[in-house]
């Protein structure tokens, strides 16, 4: 299935969280926290007030309950607006 978010919206799939911590201790799934970052899978074309500033292929930082969950093909996506998006990762 192909979305077109509209105006300033974006839809996000959600990057899974680090299966272990640094020192290499597994984390079980009752104490993992909801994923922050994901990779834009659609942008809108923004408005006359709103010029969009991320793009297909970005991979962002966002809160943790910002957007609205669905699931696209089978997978876990976000849509948000882009206000809600905090930072794009660069690497």
């Amino acid at each position: 299935m192909k979305l077109k978010p509209l105006h300033d919206r974006v839809i996000i799939k959600r990057l899974p969280e680090e299966e272990k911590t640094a020192g290499g201790i597994f984390i079980p799934d009752s104490a993992k926290e909801r994923p922050m970052r994901g990779t834009v899978v659609a942008a809108g074309p923004g408005s006359d007030k709103v010029k969009m500033q991320v793009k297909e292929g970005d991979v962002v930082l966002f809160a943790k309950y910002a957007g609205t969950e669905f699931k696209l093909d089978g997978e876990e996506c976000s849509i948000m607006r882009q206000d809600e998006i905090l930072a794009v990762i660069e690497k």
